[in-house]
């Protein structure tokens, strides 16, 4: 009866060890160690983020501020007005505003990534989809992040005084007669969906480089996961 059970027990025993071999040799990887490779892809595409807007004057026009609509023309009829000098200190506060408040909500970001549920990494990670970590990121944390991250807004562009700056803007440009679409009376909303915004793009951009090129995936993690989705990737189109 002891041979039988240690007979057993061998079995089982060099079975396990056969497998875990096996998923070795095929790089398999846990639920868990993709969900960490897709936040260390976003994490590392929120601090390429972090790192424009806490520059926001080097003229990146990713980070500085727009008009809602057609902002060009909106700019060029308040220049022709004569109000050049004050769209540009307006822009530069509103500009400095959305920085400053990316720079602020920095923890909302990451602990944002942290809480990404690891129930659909396997397919967030296997997929054609160059954004879908990216996509999926946005989708669930938008709503929590506007909530969070407004606050902030309106303390930088109530202390910078730009709100002040754009009523002035505003109540000279919806002045002007037989002028279509009126200019908002309050653009924090906008602002703060800008700066959001503007962070998931250089997130998508860093996650497309991580998913592309190998001189991107700058941890042992990153080469592991997504050289692991290369692969599976490959097999799928060998089929």
């Amino acid at each position: 009866m002891k041979r039988l059970l240690f007979s057993i027990a061998l079995g089982v025993s060099v079975c396990f060890s056969g497998c875990d071999t096996l998923q070795s040799v095929a790089g398999g990887l846990s639920q868990l160690e993709m969900a960490n490779g897709l936040r260390a892809a976003l994490t590392q595409g929120l601090f390429s983020g972090f790192e424009a807007f806490a520059n926001p004057n080097q003229g990146n026009p990713l980070v500085r501020f727009a008009f809602p609509g057609d902002a060009a023309k909106i700019e060029k009829t308040l220049r022709d007005l004569g109000l050049s000098s004050l769209v540009n200190q307006m822009t530069s506060k509103f500009t400095n505003a959305m920085g400053q408040a990316v720079t602020e909500a920095k923890p909302v970001f990451v602990n944002a990534v942290k809480n990404m549920s690891i129930t659909d990494a396997a397919s967030i990670l296997l997929t054609n989809n160059r954004h879908a970590a990216t996509d999926f990121f946005k989708t669930q944390m938008s709503p929590e992040l506007m909530t969070k991250f407004r606050p902030i807004v309106d303390n930088t562009v109530r202390t910078s005084g730009a709100d002040r700056d754009y009523q002035s803007v505003a109540k000279a440009y919806n002045a002007i007669p037989f002028l279509g679409k009126k200019l908002e009376p309050s653009l924090n909303d906008f602002i703060a969906a800008r700066a959001i915004d503007g962070m998931f793009l250089y997130v998508g951009n860093e996650e497309e480089k991580i998913r592309t090129n190998l001189a991107f995936r700058k941890t042992d993690l990153l080469k592991r996961v997504f050289g692991y989705a290369d692969q599976q990737m490959r097999l799928r189109g060998a089929q």
